[in-house]
């Protein structure tokens, strides 16, 4: 089976596709805000982290 690629449409371009692990976006084309991006950016973390994208900030003090 030959799998044909999809056509250039809008923003869309097929020659940029390529696997983007531990990469998300989300944003409104038109810069809207609203409270169903921020979830949106939350689901899309939450459902990032079995991907190995995650990182710990430390927390350093120092003393003088």
């Amino acid at each position: 089976m030959i799998q044909q690629r999809p056509k250039t449409e809008g923003l869309y371009d097929p020659n940029f596709e390529h696997d983007a692990c531990g990469v998300g976006f989300v944003a409104h084309i038109k810069g809207n805000k609203s409270h169903a991006q921020v979830k949106d950016a939350l689901t899309m973390l939450e459902n990032m982290e079995h991907r190995g994208a995650v990182t710990q900030k430390v927390v350093t003090e120092q003393v003088s």
